[in-house]
């Protein structure tokens, strides 16, 4: 089954959430629900993500994809520097040392030989565009492509390439904004656009385009799903709406976070990872405004402090990621949020 007529058939595609929520149970029970469920194959070893892949298809679903992060140039080798003193200061709350500021491609070769090997349905690439030889290397394995965009120019870029298809990334959207690194600038990619709302942002790209569109940021409602599709895309990406959900492998105090009212809004912060990236607003965030412009060297300093932060039960310490929609966010199987998204989509005259 071709991309087109994959998602006319499950228009509501579950994000990859890269970090530990999005299970294979998630993948399966959105999947089983209708839609099309995603695994994160970022900061995992590829052994544990052919585990994953096995274990989704062992429930029995077919129609799933899987997402890749695709690597940038490293930084400046200074860079991660100046922010040193500061993440000690996080060290010596959590009584842990400091990570490395160490440049890695998140074994990009061996990851894309494993998904060569086992042609999921959909393979979609996050931070950049892959050369054409690894999008046709899938497409003759039995995987369609999608590459995820924030500008016009990005979605061309990736259609040029040869992808199926393109995710168009509203700045609402939770997590990492998925730009393309160029210069080191994943803010707008030198043309001042990559902080563009989803609604500003996708009928352009729907009209540049010649391949299928998915639609994702801040969509949390079926009012919202019925919206995006009736703006020209051909589905609709949700990662937010699913995260407190019973299948979500989100740590427990950040699903609680999401409905706790001491946190009120969301920003986009460095301060996790040295990537844009969209979460709540946390002691964290708030004290460490100026993080640098170096991922996954930050990823990597950051990783033991959060994890810490996570042992101690401490969400102020944790990157809470979510999108500007999260107060939506519910707390119930995944089954019940497709069939509630189903019916206010219906209610707003789309069938899903």
């Amino acid at each position: 089954m071709g991309l087109t007529d994959l998602l006319r058939e499950r228009p509501i595609v579950q994000a990859p959430m890269a970090g530990g929520a999005a299970t294979p149970e998630l993948v399966a029970a959105v999947t089983e629900a209708g839609g099309t469920g995603f695994l994160a194959a970022g900061y995992l070893e590829p052994d544990t993500l052919a585990t994953r892949i096995r274990a989704v298809r062992d429930s029995g679903v077919t129609a799933f994809g899987v997402n890749v992060f695709v690597p940038g140039p490293l930084c400046a080798p200074d860079a991660p520097a100046p922010y040193l003193p500061l993440l000690e200061t996080e060290a010596k709350r959590y009584e842990v040392s400091v990570g490395e500021p160490a440049h890695d491609d998140d074994a990009w070769d061996t990851k894309i030989d494993l998904l060569a090997e086992a042609a999921v349905p959909i393979v979609s690439f996050t931070f950049g565009c892959p050369e054409a030889g690894v999008l046709e290397r899938l497409r003759e394995a039995g995987s369609a492509t999608v590459v995820t965009v924030t500008t016009v120019e990005e979605a061309r870029l990736a259609a040029e390439r040869g992808a199926d298809g393109v995710c168009a990334q509203g700045a609402e959207a939770g997590g990492h904004r998925g730009s393309f690194a160029t210069d080191g600038d994943e803010d707008g990619n030198g043309d001042g656009n990559g902080d563009r709302s989803l609604w500003e942002l996708l009928p352009d790209v729907v009209e540049a385009v010649d391949v299928p569109v998915i639609a994702t940021g801040g969509l949390m409602t079926g009012s919202d799903v019925a919206e995006a599709l009736q703006r020209g895309a051909a589905a609709v990406q949700l990662g937010t709406a699913f995260l407190r959900c019973h299948e979500s492998g989100a740590h427990p105090e950040h699903k609680a976070a999401l409905a706790d009212p001491a946190y009120t809004e969301t920003t986009l912060t460095r301060a996790f990872t040295g990537r844009l990236s969209r979460g709540l607003v946390n002691r964290f965030v708030s004290e460490h405004p100026e993080a640098p412009r170096a991922y996954p060297e930050i990823h990597h300093m950051t990783k033991p402090l959060r994890a810490a932060a996570a042992e101690a039960g401490d969400p102020d310490g944790m990157a809470l990621w979510a999108g500007t929609g999260f107060r939506e966010a519910v707390d119930a199987p995944a089954a019940e949020i497709m069939e509630r998204l189903r019916h206010e989509a219906g209610e707003a005259g789309v069938r899903v």
